[in-house]
């Protein structure tokens, strides 16, 4: 009888749902009903409540990071699913902002990366690559963890623009969960791939740096004297 009850609940949740999207639901109420695609035989609204006492938000469960989840007790169905979520997401998004000719308005570069960097928690640099009439050749990640000088994947990006025969680059990373002002690494890398970009006839246009909300232009900021008119 408790089964069928419990069935008869997450059909009606899943109808409404459907019915009236997210909207018409409480955070615990959105988390109880992901959680259906994890935990297929048990109520959901315990964990769905305990998740929210231990992280505090929705974007907070999202971040967190999979051995921290493992720690709490939580499986690996359910840690796969929350961190599926925010990656699609980025999918989603990132296709949603492709225009159909591949044509990058430069003038437009924060929007154009901010998409690609939702829901990443660890930094990650970017590389795009635009030929003479400024169409996309070629846009993806190059490299995770910390960008610096010692460690950035130099020869991976110019491997990259050779191959593609670029003629423009941008860079793109994050600073996750902090400021969006470069640091002095930050600076000195990009100051490194310009001025290898320009030895192979490639220019480097502009470094974004990102974090949740907001993005800095190296270009359009009192640092890209320093950096872009060597």
């Amino acid at each position: 009888m408790a089964d069928n009850v419990h069935k008869g609940h997450r059909q009606r949740v899943r109808e409404k749902f459907l019915r009236e999207g997210l909207d018409v639901f409480e955070p615990h109420e959105a988390l109880e009903l992901m959680l259906y695609y994890a935990v297929p035989y048990k109520d959901t609204n315990p964990m769905a409540h305990k998740l929210l006492e231990q992280f505090g938000s929705i974007s907070s469960i999202f971040d967190a990071k999979p051995e921290y989840l493992r720690q709490l007790g939580y499986s690996d169905n359910v840690i796969s699913l929350i961190k599926l979520i925010p990656q699609i997401n980025r999918l989603y998004m990132t296709d949603k902002s492709l225009v159909k000719d591949k044509t990058v308005n430069f003038n437009e570069l924060g929007e154009y990366f901010m998409p690609r960097f939702y829901g990443r928690s660890e930094e990650t640099l970017y590389l795009l690559l635009t030929d003479f009439k400024d169409r996309e050749l070629y846009s993806g990640v190059i490299s995770k963890g910390s960008i610096n000088s010692t460690d950035v994947p130099l020869r991976r990006i110019l491997e990259l623009s050779l191959s593609y025969n670029a003629k423009c680059a941008v860079l793109a990373h994050n600073h996750p969960r902090g400021s969006i002002l470069p640091s002095s690494k930050d600076l000195d890398t990009t100051a490194l791939i310009c001025e290898s970009l320009k030895n192979i006839n490639v220019r480097l246009l502009d470094h974004i740096i990102l974090n949740d909300n907001e993005y800095f232009s190296l270009a359009n900021s009192r640092f890209a004297k320093r950096i872009f008119s060597r």
